[in-house]
Parts: C-alpha cells; sequence; structure tokens
C-alpha cells in the first residue's frame, strides 16, 4: 500500500435532506498510487447533487442529457437532469406486476441502453430481463434459463456485438439463498444473444457489478461476499469465458460495504465500488486510490457530453466528480 494524499476534502460534516437541486460539495480523494494524477484532476470536487433517496442504484447517461437511476425500495426509475431536478420516470406500476409486499428488493437494479438507445433493465423483482421499447411497452428479453426462473438479475452490460451479460444473485429473494421461490441452485452469470440464454459462471455465491474491458477481451466481474472479490474472465471469440482470475481482493480491505457495481474508462482503468467509496484500478489492478464518500457506494456511470463525469448512486444521495478520462458508456 502506498502513502495516502488527500487531492481534495471538502466533508460535509451532515448530510442533510436538501431540494433536488441543492448541490454540495462532499467527499474527498485519496491517492495510493502516482498513476491517479493522470485520472483525477488535482483539485476534484465531489458534487452530492440530489439527496433523500431509498437506496440509488443502477445508473445510466441518456444521451439526450439526463440521468436514469434505480430507487429499488420505491421500486421506481428516477430521472436527473443537469438543471438540477428530479422526477420518477418509471414505475412503481411497471415493477410490481408479480411482487409480494414481503421483498427483498423490489423494483429495478442495473439499467444500460442497447446500440438504439433503448432502455434496458434488470427487472429484479420481477427476475427478469426487459427493455424499453419506443411505444412505452416492456419486452421481456429473458426471465429463465432452462425452464426455472432467474433469482433477481442485478447488473448487466451490452457487447459490441449486441449480446447482454448480466449477473443474478438472490439479493431480491425475500429470504436470499434460502428463499423458498429459488429455483436455480446456483447464482449465475449469464449471456442472452440471439434470444438464447448461456450459463457462463455459475462458481460464484453473489456476483454483482459486471464490465467490459475496452478491447472487450476481458470481462469484470465482482463477488460481493463472502469472499470480496472483482475477477477478470478473459473473453472467447464465441462469447463464452475463460477461467476467472482474481484482479483483487478486497478480504483484508477495511469497512463493511462489499463489492457492488463498476465501470471501466476508454483507457482501460476499473472503478469499483467498495469499502468507502468508489475504488480506482490500473487495468493490471493496481489500486490506484479511491473516490471516498460519506455514504455507502451502489454504483457509478458516465455521463455528460464529454463523458468525464463519473455519477455515483449511493444509499440515499446521488453524487458526481469530474475526472480526466472518458469511461466507457453505452
Amino acid at each position: 500500500m502506498g502513502r495516502y494524499v488527500i487531492f481534495s476534502l471538502v466533508i460535509s460534516a451532515v448530510i442533510v435532506s436538501s431540494s433536488p437541486g441543492q448541490r454540495v460539495n462532499s467527499g474527498s480523494v485519496e491517492q495510493l498510487d502516482p498513476g491517479l494524477a493522470a485520472i483525477v484532476p488535482p483539485h476534484a470536487i465531489i458534487e452530492r447533487v440530489a439527496t433523500g433517496f431509498k437506496w440509488t442504484e443502477g445508473p445510466v447517461w441518456v444521451h439526450s442529457g439526463f440521468l436514469l437511476f434505480s430507487e429499488i425500495p420505491s421500486a421506481v426509475i428516477d430521472k436527473w437532469t443537469p438543471a438540477g431536478t428530479v422526477t420518477t420516470y418509471l414505475g412503481p406500476k411497471e415493477f410490481t406486476m408479480q411482487h409480494t409486499p414481503a421483498a427483498g428488493e423490489p423494483g429495478t437494479n442495473g439499467l444500460t441502453l442497447d446500440k438504439q438507445g433503448r432502455l434496458t433493465v434488470c427487472d429484479q423483482g420481477n427476475r427478469r430481463i426487459a427493455r424499453l421499447e419506443k411505444d412505452g411497452r416492456f419486452t421481456v428479453l429473458a426471465d429463465r434459463y432452462e425452464g426455472k426462473r432467474f433469482n433477481s438479475p442485478n447488473d448487466l452490460v451490452y457487447k459490441s456485438d449486441g449480446s447482454l451479460y448480466f449477473t443474478d444473485p438472490p439479493y431480491g429473494l425475500p429470504k436470499g439463498d434460502k428463499d423458498p421461490k429459488k429455483e436455480l441452485p446456483f447464482s449465475g452469470v449469464f449471456r442472452i444473444a440471439g434470444g438464447k440464454v448461456t450459463l457462463l459462471i455459475k462458481d460464484l455465491a453473489n456476483p454483482n457489478g459486471i464490465a467490459f474491458s475496452p478491447d472487450e477481451h476481458y470481462l469484470y466481474v465482482d463477488n460481493s461476499e463472502p469472499q470480496r472479490l472483482y475477477l477478470r474472465y478473459e473473453v472467447k471469440p464465441d462469447g463464452t469465458l475463460g477461467p476467472g482470475k482474481v484482479f483483487y481482493d478486497l478480504a483484508s480491505a477495511p469497512g463493511l460495504n462489499n463489492p457492488d457495481g463498476m465501470k471501466v474508462d476508454r483507457k482501460g482503468n476499473v472503478y469499483a465500488t467498495g469499502p468507502g467509496g468508489v475504488w480506482i484500478f490500473s487495468p493490471e489492478g493496481k489500486h490506484l486510490g479511491t473516490i471516498k464518500l460519506p455514504e455507502i457506494a451502489g454504483n457509478c456511470a458516465w455521463g455528460d457530453a464529454d463523458g468525464q463525469m463519473l455519477y455515483i448512486t449511493a444509499s440515499t444521495g446521488l453524487y458526481r466528480i469530474r475526472l480526466n478520462i472518458p469511461g466507457l458508456r453505452p
């Protein structure tokens, strides 16, 4: 480990409820390696741009100029605009068709866009992957593997060939792995291509965040618990995966927060939520530094016209920080 260097430290002592448009400087950046200087500007500011939510997740920037993100307990997808407004984009009626009040985590989790700009969602409450069509209707892309319902799809990413990769831990089920409604005997990582669902990984207890390297030669997947691991898999020409290798092991990391969502920039650096905030890794797996937040970070996504703004969803708030390198985004 290297010496900690604080780039900027503007921490709000108490995060209070504020109007959606109120912006507060909050957080810090810890440098562990000189390589972080190429990524984070020397006077970077972490802004809390909205707060008052109930566990936010799965952000995605829509190219017409706004951010969508899941507010899981409320079973809604919220819309944030650069003007600071927050409105309900979808839900909850769209995401409570099959769910009961005893649901562990209703609503959607990970969100992304396909090549046509259509919103694709991990509808974990309804245990399916669905796509929002231009006419406002949902198309179910998949809800079963070999006749058995998914656990609760969590996060997803498209490959450039149009195939879709997603993780399926049991977090959306009321009793998790022990839930009587759980049909699959494992938590998998799957691929949807040509209408066919293929199982890629079945040996992870709780696969969660997922992202491709810029050249798509590698797929990153993290395992939230009990082993807190970020893993990397070689992507074969047919879209299947080689054996997983540990990219970074969080076993000795302080803090209770587990690995969650992750994204990658155009240089191949990995941004992965974990203890304390967003951990930044080089393509070789060196921990360069951490974007530290005053609350638990769930996921992140690149936004704005230049793709250099990293938006971070957290327990109750939405944060952002401008970085030097544009990110990979749908």
